[in-house]
């Protein structure tokens, strides 16, 4: 039984739902965790996550298929994703098989508020951690908290999606040998300026270039890019300072094994941006994001795809990354978590 909700008016918002699942560390393990229902957190003025950034999280969704299942898309990638994140930050990490059991409780606890199939929308799910013990001098917390809390969220692209306009910006999102490659919160701070300008000037998305030369096509905010040639090969940017996106990783397997196309991981000079025939940007939230035009400073790099639709290579991908995650597509063995 589904909650009373507007499945198809839903936006990309938070709606609190009824449970949560919380895991502390202290003295040198984590704890068995538990799912509350509290949605509130105390914690002191002097907690090292206020004073020094010490958090990272992570983002996927539960989708109902159209047997009436509920299922994950690669929890387990994530759970990885996030340990990784965790041993930059000096934090612990999170088991990678209880993160995928935290996972599955949270969406089981919270089953009514999974959007039925056919609507578009998702349940979103955020797994974050925090130092949590008072720290005043430049050092790690010894002690965290990790939690996953849960929202529903309609389609990303309402109406289909339409190619956007983004702009090259003049700020940079990571430093050489920086935080660039891990799902930290300072990171996306470091965007939040270059973002609220590119959307004052009319642009959906910002392209950061690599900060050691400028010469390098790295990904926007929140989002890895991918390119297509006229040839039709997939050519995704390579470098230290990407977050190594799940979505993208999933595009490169699916285009090669699926698609029969020819896939290059590798560095991307913005000098050969424009010999490409489509381009988008890849994520959780939106699977993959069209883009028609890129604004470089007075120029403008226009894709043959156009600004009317998805190329034809690039939908093709979405087509069946999308049915692998619907289960409307048999996807590789371990991609899809059921939960019910």
């Amino acid at each position: 039984m589904s909650k009373n909700i507007d499945w198809s008016n839903l936006g990309f918002g938070y709606i609190k739902t009824d449970y949560r699942y919380v895991s502390k560390y202290k003295d040198g393990k984590w704890d068995d965790g538990a799912i509350v229902e509290d949605d509130q957190i105390t914690l002191s003025e002097c907690a090292c996550v206020f004073q020094y950034c010490q958090a990272c999280f992570e983002g996927l969704k539960a989708y109902t298929t159209a047997d009436g299942k509920i299922v994950c898309f690669r929890p387990d990638m994530n759970a990885q994703r996030m340990a990784d994140s965790a041993k930059r930050l000096v934090m612990p990490e999170f088991p990678i098989d209880k993160f995928v059991d935290a996972v599955h409780r949270v969406v089981e606890a919270n089953k009514e508020f999974v959007p039925p199939y056919g609507t578009g929308a998702s349940l979103y799910l955020r797994p974050f951690m925090i130092g949590t013990n008072p720290v005043i001098g430049v050092k790690p917390a010894d002690e965290f908290e990790f939690r996953i809390f849960c929202t529903p969220v309609g389609p990303y692209f309402k109406g289909g999606a339409k190619p956007i306009t983004i702009k090259v910006s003049d700020f940079d999102r990571a430093a050489p040998n920086g935080t660039g490659n891990i799902k930290a919160g300072l990171n996306y701070a470091m965007s939040l300026y270059p973002i609220t300008v590119a959307h004052e000037e009319g642009f959906a998305e910002n392209m950061y270039l690599d900060a050691g030369t400028r010469t390098k096509v790295e990904e926007t905010g929140g989002a890895n890019f991918i390119f297509v040639t006229k040839d039709g090969t997939l050519v995704t940017p390579k470098s230290d300072s990407i977050l190594p996106s799940i979505t993208r990783r999933s595009i490169c397997e699916v285009a090669e094994k699926y698609c029969g196309m020819k896939v290059e991981h590798r560095e991307v000079l913005f000098s050969e941006v424009k010999d490409f025939a489509e381009c988008g940007l890849c994520g959780t939230a939106a699977v993959i994001s069209p883009v028609g035009k890129i604004y470089d400073h007075g120029t403008e790099i226009c894709f043959p795809a156009g600004m009317e639709e998805m190329g034809p290579y690039t939908k093709k991908i979405y087509d069946t990354l999308t049915g692998i995650q619907k289960c409307e597509i048999e996807g590789p063995e371990g991609w899809v978590h059921v939960i019910e």
